[in-house]
C-alpha cells in the first residue's frame, strides 16, 4: 500500500505571504533606519556643548567665536540668564540665544526688555517660547533638513542687509511668519525673520550657520557673523542645561531692576513660585549612560530581529492537508509516526489512533453508523464474534496503556479482533 499524489485534486495554493512581507518588512526597516540616523545626526539643543563658543565638537560654535574675535567684536559667554541679561546693560548689545527652549519660562518675557536698540537672536525657537515672550511670530512648517537657498528665494526682497551680503545659506529648516496684525520681515523664504521692536529679535530656524561642522559652507560664515557682529559687544548665552526658576519669591523681568523687583516675568507672581518650589523632573541616567549611536545600534537589532522571527515563523491557523510531492509507502509513513509517538510518550494517542483505525474497519462491516454508542459497537462485535462484551468494551474502548507491553499487546488484540470481522477465514495471527 502507497501514498500516491492524487491528480484530480486541487493544487495548493503558492505561498504568498513570504513574498508580500519580506518586500513590507525590508522597506519598513529600511524607513526606521533612516528615521532613526536622521534623529541621530540632528543636533539636540539638550546637549552640552551644543553651539557654545567654547566647544569645538561638530556641534559647537567655537569657530564662529573665533571669526566674531577676529572681527573685532567682543564675546562674552555666560552661562545664567540674569548674569547675560545684566551684561547686556548700560548700552546696545547683541543677546545671543542659541536655545530658547533651555530658558526658565520665568524668564522668557525678560529677554525682549533689552536696552533700547539692542539684538535678540534667537535659534529655532519653538511656539510656546515666543508664546511667552510675545514675540508676533508662529512657526509654519519644518522641512526634513536645511537648505540652501538665496535671501529672497520666496519672491520677496529680503530686507536684512547681513543676509544680502552672505547670499546662499542653509536657513530654511524651520520657518516662521508674522501673526494675524504682526509685522516681520522674512528671508530665506521665512527661514530668516526680523521683528523691529525697540528691542530688535531676529530668529532664525536653523542652526546650520553657526555651527562648526556647516559654517565654511556657502554663505553661513557672513550670515552668522553678519548677525551676530557690528559695533555692539555680544553677550553669547550658553546654557548647559534647562535653567533653573529665579531665585526669590520673585523676580523682574527689567535687568536693571535686578533680583529684587517687583515682578516674575511673567505677569503672576503666583505661577512663578509655584514653578520654584516644583520638584526638577525626574531623569534617567540610563540614558546618558550611553551615547546616542548606541541606542540607534539597539533600536536596530531589535526591529532586524523581530523582522527575522516573522520570517521564520510558523503560519498561523489549523494545519491544512496537502498532496504528497511524492509517492511515499505506508510502511515508511507507518514507521515514522510510530517513531514519534516513541520518542515523545504518547501512548495514550497511540492508542486512541489504533482504536479510531479498527473502528473505521469494523462499524462499515457491522452495518453500524459512526455514531453508535460504545456499548452497542462492543455488544455487536461480541455477538459477531463470540467473545465477551466487557472485553471487547475494555479493547475498543478501555483505558489507555501505560507501558510499551500494553500498547503492543493492544495493537495484537485489535488487529487479531479486526481480522476475525472482517476476515473470518483468517482467524488470529497469533
Amino acid at each position: 500500500m502507497t501514498a500516491t499524489l492524487d491528480p484530480t485534486r486541487p493544487a495548493a495554493p503558492p505561498r504568498r505571504r513570504h513574498r508580500l512581507l519580506i518586500p513590507l518588512g525590508l522597506a519598513v526597516l529600511l524607513i526606521v533606519v533612516t528615521l532613526v540616523f536622521h534623529a541621530v545626526d540632528q543636533p539636540d539643543p539638550d546637549e552640552r556643548g551644543f553651539l557654545s563658543p567654547v566647544a569645538t565638537g561638530p556641534d559647537g560654535g567655537s569657530r564662529l567665536a573665533e571669526a566674531l574675535r577676529g572681527q573685532g567684536v567682543t564675546v562674552r559667554r555666560e552661562t545664567d540668564t540674569l548674569r547675560a541679561l545684566l551684561a547686556t546693560e548700560p548700552g546696545r548689545a547683541t543677546l545671543f540665544v542659541p536655545a530658547p527652549e533651555l530658558v526658565h519660562p520665568a524668564t522668557l518675557e525678560a529677554l525682549t526688555l533689552l536696552p533700547s536698540g539692542s539684538r535678540l537672536v534667537l535659534v529655532d525657537p519653538p511656539r510656546r517660547v515666543l508664546a511667552a515672550m510675545g514675540v508676533p511670530l508662529v512657526p509654519t512648517g519644518s522641512r526634513w533638513a536645511a537648505r540652501v537657498t538665496t535671501p529672497d528665494a520666496d519672491g520677496h526682497p529680503c530686507p536684512l542687509a547681513e543676509a544680502t551680503r552672505a547670499g546662499r545659506a542653509a536657513a530654511d529648516h524651520q520657518r516662521y511668519a508674522a501673526r494675524a496684525g504682526g509685522t516681520a520681515r522674512r528671508c530665506y523664504a521665512g527661514g530668516l525673520v526680523q521683528v523691529p521692536w525697540s528691542t530688535e529679535v531676529v530668529v532664525i530656524g536653523a542652526s546650520d550657520p553657526f555651527r562648526n561642522d556647516r559654517i565654511d559652507e556657502w554663505g553661513n560664515r557672513a550670515l552668522a557673523t553678519g548677525l551676530l557682529g557690528g559695533p555692539r559687544p555680544l553677550v553669547w548665552l550658553d546654557l548647559p542645561g534647562p535653567a533653573p526658576a529665579p531665585e526669590g519669591p520673585s523676580w523682574s523681568p527689567t535687568p536693571g531692576d535686578g533680583p529684587a523687583g517687583g515682578g516674575d516675568g511673567s505677569g503672576d507672581g503666583g505661577r512663578a513660585d509655584d514653578r520654584a518650589g516644583a520638584p526638577p523632573p525626574w531623569d534617567n541616567p540610563l540614558w546618558d549612560a550611553f551615547p546616542a549611536w548606541f541606542w540607534a545600534l539597539l533600536v536596530q537589532l531589535a526591529l532586524a530581529g523581530l523582522l527575522v522571527v516573522l520570517w521564520r515563523a510558523r503560519r498561523l491557523g489549523p494545519p491544512v492537508p496537502e498532496p504528497l510531492p511524492v509517492t511515499v509507502r505506508s510502511a515508511e509513513t507507518v514507521l515514522g509516526r510510530a517513531r514519534l509517538y516513541r520518542r515523545a510518550g504518547a501512548r495514550g494517542p497511540a492508542a486512541d489512533t489504533l482504536r479510531a483505525a479498527a473502528l473505521a474497519r469494523l462499524l462499515p462491516r457491522l452495518n453500524l453508523p459512526p455514531d453508535t454508542p460504545p456499548a452497542d459497537v462492543a455488544a455487536r462485535v461480541a455477538a459477531h464474534t463470540g467473545r465477551d462484551p466487557e472485553q471487547v468494551a475494555r479493547l475498543l474502548h478501555g483505558d489507555e496503556p501505560t507501558t510499551d507491553q500494553e500498547l503492543l499487546a493492544l495493537a495484537r488484540d485489535l488487529d487479531a479482533l479486526t481480522r476475525t470481522v472482517v476476515h473470518p477465514t483468517e482467524g488470529d495471527p497469533r
